[in-house]
């Protein structure tokens, strides 16, 4: 088949990802949950649920997603919920995180009325965080997430079951542990009272050099201390490195530099590369002038810095070369458009035994129809 372009999924290597996962859940205690704003493959939702909790979702559209496709625990935190969006909000969700006490203030009563089963929680800041850039980092001064110590009104600790925090990105274990003795300093009186505690996202299990054994004595320490359910809710570990994006070279230029034009767009399909921005790993390729010969990788938007970066082959390229991007599913499909009206690639699926099915295929009527 070898559809271009198209994002590649492996079942093979989601399923280990998620019995590490479920490895993970089994010997701490702790309960996991897919962050739909990372991964949103919802064909591979019967799978997941197989081995996960449930789902984290970041507003409606997601808690509907779901519950409609996976329809175990959803748990929703949105920092900004209207009065559009609560009662929907609410009958779909089974915890709901209020951003602020102004939004709890406002929204709890409807929430309880609209499913009186709900459980509400307010998401905090411990004022600690290690993740770089500052765009990714939800700790920063005058950062709007999460509701710093002196603006934590005690008020309302009758209708709270549980507290939320997420400082991580791709980080590992021990970075949990430094922010948790922020954590306990500045909110650790509330902890006992609280039936569950949400330690967010951003924990890369599944990455090869994790240290799995400490989070897990992390989360059985912390647990046993103030007798609470832990929850994590990560995105990239459940992608990480489950697929590819598929390519092809289009066209060749030369302006001093080699310069190969690509049917994908970093701008478009994984738009991650410039906002973090980082250069995605090529298949085969090197860094410049590590192989005999070099190109620079470009997208077939406008846009001048549709760039992926400068990358080195053992053989010169050639219009019709298939050129692969690693570790593709999370994080791009979420976030990928349609400017300069640049076509969606696929969705693919390979099985266990190499055959591969055509998930989705996109056309011109996905990119009309958000237009108008």
């Amino acid at each position: 088949m070898n559809l271009s372009p198209a994002y590649v999924l492996e079942d093979s290597k989601l399923r280990k990802n998620l019995e590490l996962l479920a490895f993970v859940q089994e010997k701490s205690g702790a309960k996991i949950l897919a962050a739909l704003k990372g991964y949103a493959l919802w064909d591979s939702f019967k799978l997941v649920g197989e081995y996960l909790t449930g789902a984290a979702a970041s507003g409606l559209y997601e808690a509907k997603l779901a519950r409609e496709e996976m329809n175990k625990e959803v748990h929703t935190f949105c920092p900004a919920i209207t009065d559009e969006t609560i009662d929907e909000i609410s009958a779909l969700s089974d915890h709901l995180i209020f951003n602020s006490f102004n939004q709890l203030r406002a929204y709890e009563p409807k929430a309880k009325s609209a499913n009186p089963k709900i459980e509400i929680g307010v998401r905090v800041n411990p004022q600690y965080s290690e993740v770089k850039p500052e765009i990714y980092n939800p700790c920063v001064v005058g950062s709007r997430l999460g509701v710093i110590p002196e603006e934590f009104d005690e008020r309302y600790l009758d209708v709270i079951d549980g507290l939320h925090f997420h400082t991580h990105c791709e980080q590992n274990s021990d970075a949990l542990e430094r922010t948790l003795v922020y954590f306990e300093e500045r909110f650790g009186k509330y902890l006992s009272a609280m039936k569950w505690i949400n330690m967010g996202g951003g924990h890369h299990i599944t990455r090869s050099d994790y240290d799995v054994q400490k989070l897990i004595d992390l989360i059985k320490s912390f647990s046993d201390r103030y007798g609470t359910q832990v929850y994590l809710e990560p995105a990239e570990a459940i992608g990480w490195q489950t697929g590819y994006l598929r390519s092809q070279v289009v066209d060749i230029v030369k302006n001093e530099i080699e310069i190969a034009i690509l049917d994908v767009s970093a701008a478009a399909h994984m738009p991650d590369c410039l906002e973090f921005p980082y250069r995605p790993d090529v298949r085969g390729a090197g860094a410049p002038n590590e192989k005999k010969y070099t190109y620079r990788l470009g997208g077939l938007t406008c846009l001048a810095g549709d760039i992926m970066g400068d990358y080195s082959f053992d053989q010169p390229l050639k219009i019709g070369d298939r050129i692969i991007f690693e570790d593709m599913i999370h994080y791009t499909m979420v976030k990928n458009n349609t400017f300069n009206g640049a076509p969606l690639p696929a969705i693919v699926s390979i099985d266990q035994n190499g055959r591969e099915r055509v998930v989705k295929r996109f056309g011109y009527a996905d990119y009309k129809n958000r237009l108008s």
